[in-house]
């Protein structure tokens, strides 16, 4: 199975995928034919038919014209990113992370969504979502622990976090759900699968005031960054821009804490919790 996709959901992108591989050889043309006329590499297309990678809306559409197939690839591209479980402007990301070599992640209010706990993703969900059903609850819950398998996959990317101190602080779920959810962060450290910094708070300002961001690099294509703020979030490729979002990075790990002062202050806080949950 393809890191970060769930069986149901991979099940039908794979049937996509070997109905591209079938109509393509049908028409006797060679991944690389192919991947020339609608352009995107012959790699893409098999990673494509692999269900590795998913195409985008346009490159659908090329393929249809180029294999005649009338609309067939456009209209069930459409019919399966209407299934997935992701805000519109997120579910690029979520494909490209399970793509990606190296996750590069700032998050200055609340705990990245690959480390959230599910009591505290569902705290979460309910704060922003205070009138819907239990079942919109858990498919949101759901739909993110999902994404967290992919730090347990023996090719996972290398995973770097940055949090401000907010995020450690802010009582999300109460003191027993942030006493859990900081400790297995700190558990996650400890067992190399990522590394985080913190900026602590007395440190002021700091290089990204607006909101979190995120930078992915892959094996086979250029990096790319993502900006998030309340209610929407922006996939940035531009080269110029994608530099200036690395800069900032970069600004934000030297304003942190060291790895090992993080931890100890991430253990901390989770310390703190502990004995506050014993007494309420």
């Amino acid at each position: 199975m393809a890191k970060g996709v769930g069986p149901g959901h991979r099940a039908t992108w794979e049937f996509w995928g070997e109905e591209l591989r079938e109509r393509r050889m049908k028409a006797g043309l060679t991944q690389d034919d192919l991947g020339r006329r609608v352009f995107v590499s012959g790699g893409y297309i098999g990673q494509f038919e692999q269900a590795i990678r998913k195409p985008q809306l346009d490159v659908a559409a090329r393929i249809d014209e180029t294999l005649q197939t009338d609309g067939f690839f456009e209209r069930m591209c459409r019919k399966l990113i209407n299934k997935s479980p992701y805000a519109d402007y997120f579910r690029a990301v979520a494909d490209l992370e399970a793509l990606a070599t190296r996750i590069c992640e700032f998050s200055p209010t609340v705990v990245p969504g690959l480390l959230q706990t599910a009591d505290y993703a569902r705290a979460v969900t309910v704060a922003a979502n205070p009138f819907v059903a239990d079942e919109y609850v858990e498919d949101k819950v759901s739909a993110r622990i999902d994404r967290s398998r992919l730090l347990a996959d023996a090719t996972r990317p290398e995973y770097w976090v940055v949090l401000h101190e907010n995020v450690l602080r802010v009582q999300v779920g109460g003191p027993a759900v942030m006493a859990a959810q900081l400790g297995h962060i700190a558990a996650r450290v400890r067992a190399r699968e990522l590394m985080v910094a913190v900026i602590p708070c007395p440190s002021g300002a700091h290089a990204s005031m607006d909101g979190s961001l995120r930078l992915m690099e892959f094996e086979d294509a250029p990096p790319v960054g993502y900006t998030e703020t309340a209610f929407t979030g922006t996939l940035l490729d531009d080269p110029a821009v994608v530099k200036k979002v690395q800069r900032a990075y970069d600004l934000l790990r030297v304003a942190a804490l060291s790895p090992e002062a993080s931890l100890a202050l991430i253990e901390s806080a989770a310390e703190e919790f502990t004995r506050c949950a014993r007494t309420t």
